[in-house]
């Protein structure tokens, strides 16, 4: 494109493989894409301006993380977990997590309470104006946060990948009616950790993951189909 100065413009580069795994992943997580809509190849492909391929390998990756399902003769379609499945997620976290808190309470790091106390402030006012969908990233956020503080690598992948489905369970299967703020358990949480009460951060853990999948109506549901144009703004992310 020229410009009326004679000068052309730098052209938008498409995404690559890495940005449109990256956006369907926010989607999801943010329960714009519910469990069991189908991706269409073809329909993502023109939302992001990208060739079929290039979608099918973001589809794959996601495939990997458990977000993404194939089926025969339906293509790919977000993930619907099972209630066991369900129940399976929310116990691996509980394990989990409870040691991280543990770890965590122990050294009692300052910096890196300070950066826990300040994402539970964002959590706290995203609730108090009624913006849940960044609740829900800010909540799911808390976590991995909490998580990197530790310093294990490996650790922060598994519940990266448990959060992620986490989210989905969560779209699929919580009671609307039962739906509360999470920075009220997370202040719980960081109180503990700030006295250095392994015992106590790890009880809150427990109690708050609970709570969570107590509000789960864990019964099966029709699946669900959205306008990916819609979800995704008509924008694409640009490649970097």
């Amino acid at each position: 494109m020229t410009t009326t100065a004679g000068l052309r413009a730098p052209e938008v580069a498409a995404p690559d493989e890495d940005a449109i795994r990256d956006a369907i992943r926010l989607a999801i997580e943010d329960h714009r894409l519910r469990p069991g809509t189908r991706l269409v190849e073809e329909q993502l492909a023109g939302v992001f301006g990208v060739s079929r391929a290039r979608v099918r390998a973001a589809l794959r990756d996601l495939a990997r993380d458990h977000l993404v399902v194939h089926r025969r003769n339906r293509g790919a379609c977000v993930a619907a977990p099972r209630p066991e499945e369900a129940r399976e997620v929310f116990h691996a976290r509980r394990l989990l997590e409870e040691t991280l808190v543990r770890v965590l309470a122990r050294r009692r790091p300052a910096s890196a309470l300070r950066a826990l106390a300040d994402h539970v402030e964002a959590e706290a006012a995203a609730h108090a104006r009624g913006d849940r969908r960044e609740e829900i990233r800010l909540s799911g956020d808390f976590h991995l946060l909490l998580a990197e503080q530790v310093g294990n690598g490996i650790l922060t992948g598994y519940l990266r990948d448990l959060v992620a489905r986490s989210s989905l369970i969560i779209a699929l299967y919580e009671h609307r009616a039962a739906r509360c703020c999470s920075a009220v358990d997370h202040r719980r949480l960081l109180a503990a950790l700030d006295t250095g009460d392994e015992a106590g951060a790890a009880a809150e853990m427990t109690r708050h993951l609970a709570d969570i999948e107590d509000r789960l109506v864990l019964v099966e549901r029709a699946e669900e189909q959205v306008d990916l144009r819609a979800v995704f703004g008509g924008e694409a992310p640009s490649g970097a």
